[in-house]
């Protein structure tokens, strides 16, 4: 095994010194987070706390739930309904929703749902009534969640309704199942397994939310324990309850972690044929799944559309020009940029590393191999068990303890927080294509002796090529729209685009945010969109 250790070292030291770099930054943060207070009010939980907690589990809860349901119903409607025009593209558009930054979303919700908004006005001018602040609270926040993760969910499960051999569907109309019988004993079974996977995603992601419940929880009663941790930090500058919530939330988030790593998306549904088998739907069924595409379809694109009408009415000219524009878009654009190259290069070098504990021709398959390689994947999916704003509070700590300018600070949080937010998909990404490249072409490399270099031109980057790409326009994206830790150290010194259009809100200047949320909007979808096919390449379709 030793003789292997250095015939594969060239593989084996980047990805490793990166996992140790990322180890031994979340042992700093615990240690900064833990050691950081020696007040002793720190280990007591009082009634405030508990009902930050009930609060944060409860709408995590209940999100979780009413975005599996549409976003169930949804992919159960567009596996059944795959005929009609622009589907591609509604398709292609509820994928969009992973990368959309959270705040556009919120405003574009608050046009059309909100006070003033779209569907208010439309009520007052038929009805003469008006449906009130009714988006604010928890209202508000389940109808951003779903708005976000139902799309999602009903991407993710479309895949799963498409993977079913088609010779099972052939089976169940030969025996005249209903629909309901067809779901029961067809789709069901496929689908169980994926929907508990997508369930603890979506959990998670709703348990850490911070720009929604910032935006529209409306009051302290509707606070999470993310809201809490930034107004008990920059509004109260009380550093012992923000560690305490702090604390609790590492503790929770990483046994939520932990429990959802029992669920595995299945991969025994595969494609088994290419052939339609078309289904009688009954009149009524059809009806219904055309009434599920439609009104999701309507409730998603109105808030992209209230975007695009509001924003196209501001004064770019005059909004293009100002200081605090210019400041945001340059610091947004240059960290999204560095921050999506060092993902990519993590994760290539943890996924590489990774492959040496599984692959044939590499180090043995024992116990010490997949005890490193739980490490190096852990290390590579921090993100999930540590979210942006803990890692910004011990930064800010930090920043209290060593003295350097706020702009380092701030420059080294955001762009540590983006990286370790964009890791975990990159990794999810890169690691299969790069664990298929090595079980292709190990063998030859090591009788043809070529170098890691001469691997990387001529076996790795032409079938790697379009994951990067999309992994790069994905980290842009990501980074882009964050607004987590610039939420603790943004100043008018140093801001980002999302900082400065939640500014922009809060100073109740609606023509300026929406110019900047169309901005943001446009960049965001041109990158998502477009970046992925500069790095297409032929050789991967093959792959």
């Amino acid at each position: 095994m030793l003789q292997d250790v250095k015939r594969l070292k060239h593989s084996l030291l980047p990805g490793g010194l990166v996992s140790l770099l990322l180890l031994g930054f979340a042992f700093v943060l615990f240690f900064t987070l833990f050691l950081s207070q020696d007040d002793a009010s720190v280990a007591q939980l009082d009634s405030r706390v508990f009902s930050l907690l009930k609060f944060t589990l409860y709408q995590a809860f209940l999100s979780t739930l009413l975005s599996l349901l549409v976003g169930l119903a949804l992919a159960w409607s567009l596996s059944h309904q795959s005929n009609f025009k622009g589907r591609s593209l509604l398709v292609a558009l509820f994928s969009s929703s992973l990368v959309l930054p959270t705040l556009i979303v919120v405003f574009g919700l608050i046009s059309v749902l909100g006070r003033n908004g779209w569907v208010n006005q439309l009520s007052l001018y038929l009805f003469d009534h008006s449906f009130s602040s009714y988006l604010y609270g928890l209202t508000g926040i389940l109808v951003a969640h779903v708005y976000l993760n139902a799309s999602f969910a009903s991407r993710s499960l479309l895949h799963v309704f498409e993977s079913i051999p088609k010779e099972k569907y052939k089976l169940a109309k030969s025996l005249n199942f209903t629909a309901f019988q067809r779901f029961i004993y067809v789709e069901w079974p496929a689908l169980r397994t994926t929907l508990l996977s997508i369930a603890s995603t979506i959990f998670l992601l709703c348990f850490t939310s911070f720009a929604i419940v910032l935006v529209l929880g409306g009051s302290p009663a509707y606070n999470t324990l993310e809201v809490a941790i930034y107004e008990a930090v920059k509004l109260e500058f009380d550093i012992a309850m923000a560690l305490k919530l702090a604390l609790i939330q590492i503790v929770m988030t990483t046994f939520l972690v932990l429990f959802s790593s029992n669920f595995r998306t299945s991969v025994g549904n595969v494609r088994t044929s290419a052939l339609y088998i078309p289904w009688a739907e009954s009149k009524y069924i059809k009806r219904l799944q055309v009434a599920i595409i439609s009104l999701f379809s309507l409730f998603f694109i109105l808030p992209l559309g209230a975007i695009i009408v509001d924003g196209s009415g501001a004064e770019f000219t005059r909004i293009v020009t100002e200081p605090l524009f210019i400041k945001s878009f340059f610091t947004s654009m240059g960290l999204a940029t560095v921050s999506s190259v060092v993902t990519v290069l993590f994760a290539l070098f943890l996924s590489d590393t990774k492959r040496n504990f599984t692959l044939k021709y590499r180090l043995e398959d024992s116990t010490l191999s997949k005890i490193l390689n739980t490490i190096v994947s852990f290390s590579g999916n921090l993100y999930l068990a540590v979210p942006s704003l803990i890692m910004g509070l011990g930064f800010f700590l930090l920043s209290q303890t060593y003295e350097a300018p706020i702009a380092v600070w701030s420059t080294i949080a955001l762009l540590t927080a983006n990286v370790l937010m964009s890791l975990p998909f990159a990794l999810a990404i890169l690691a299969p294509v790069m664990q298929k490249t090595g079980q292709r072409y190990d063998k030859l490399v090591f009788s043809l002796n070529l170098s890691s270099l001469q691997r990387w031109v001529y076996c790795e980057y032409p079938y790697l090529k379009s994951s990067i790409g999309y992994v790069f326009a994905l980290s842009f994206c990501f980074s882009l729209g964050d607004l987590g830790i610039i939420a603790l150290f943004g100043s008018d010194d140093f801001l980002t685009l999302p900082w400065y259009l939640y500014q922009l809100m809060g100073s109740y200047r609606t023509s300026d945010a929406a110019g900047v949320a169309l901005i943001l909007l446009a960049i965001t979808l041109c990158v998502f969109i477009l970046l992925p096919r500069l790095f297409r390449s032929s050789v991967a379709k093959d792959n």
